[in-house]
């Protein structure tokens, strides 16, 4: 069974080493077991969230999977704070706290939630493509029901995390109601068709990209002279910079109207301005 999945995993080449966020649950158990498998130096991670009582004995749950397949141990935690959104912000506290590079246990499945609920928020041709298969996403290929057999070949016990049946965050309702409701309507198991779906569009993306890198975002006159959809591209990635928090769809718009005459300058949030003097975009930082 082994052998069989790892086939169709994306993690890095043998010897090279590999941290993995585990939380316990079947998908990271199973993302733990693979990459030792794979070869890698595996360094499991556990976060606790904080969220219930008892989330901080399921380190020990990680830990003792980790010592019985050879992989290090590291214990985190974080607090995600009062306050609106909790889903989205355990999600960014989570990702802050583990760092770059660390491989998560996403299956198709999650794969298939969260293109579903990018078109839920509107996002374009890169939030339709959903997560990159690789060796941050090693999994996408996989079937949560493989991770889960996995687990049960091994006799693991994963942990039961009761956030995954409560309505209150928008994935757990994309799971439970809307894709089940999709996939009765369509007759089939979608799953595989929106991961395929994923994959077209991520090619697209590159494309997009690599059209978008050719143009200089802020040379005005040829900023608008060609599609809509390349210079769109051209200054969400310019305006983007170093923090990695792309503008909004409504602030890359008035950066186009100051490139087509419309307005002289527009306001951006966070204190940031953007100009048109002598046929050239300038962009100001809130501390300039």
């Amino acid at each position: 069974m082994v052998a069989d999945l790892l086939a169709r995993c994306t993690f890095p080449e043998r010897g090279a080493p590999c941290r993995v966020a585990v939380s316990g649950g079947a998908d990271s158990l199973a993302l733990l077991v693979l990459a030792v498998a794979a070869g890698c130096e595996v360094t499991a991670l556990h976060v606790d969230h904080g969220l219930r009582p008892g989330s901080a004995a399921e380190a020990d749950v990680v830990a003792a999977a980790a010592g019985r397949f050879g992989a290090d141990f590291i214990s985190l935690s974080i607090d995600p704070g009062e306050g609106p959104n909790l889903e989205a912000r355990a999600r960014v506290a989570r990702k802050e706290v583990l760092g770059p590079g660390v491989a998560t246990g996403h299956t198709a499945d999650d794969q298939a939630e969260t293109v579903l609920i990018n078109l839920l928020r509107g996002a374009g041709v890169d939030g339709l493509a959903g997560m990159r298969r690789g060796p941050e996403h090693p999994l996408l290929d996989l079937r949560r029901s493989e991770t889960a057999g996995l687990c049960a070949a091994l006799g693991l016990h994963p942990v039961n995390d009761p956030t995954n049946t409560d309505t209150r965050f928008v994935r757990v309702r994309i799971r439970h109601e809307l894709l089940p409701l999709c996939e009765e309507i369509a007759g089939r198991d979608l799953v595989p068709v929106l991961a395929r779906q994923a994959d077209l569009l991520a090619g697209d993306a590159e494309v997009l990209a690599a059209v978008a890198d050719l143009l200089n975002p802020t040379e005005a006159a040829r900023l608008v002279a060609g599609p809509e959809t390349v210079a769109r591209r051209s200054v969400r990635r310019w305006l983007t910079g170093d923090d990695g928090y792309p503008p909004s769809q409504a602030a890359v718009e008035r950066v186009l109207d100051v490139a087509r005459k419309r307005f002289r300058a527009t306001e951006l949030p966070g204190g940031r301005r953007v100009w048109r003097s002598a046929g050239q975009l300038h962009r100001s930082e809130p501390d300039s």
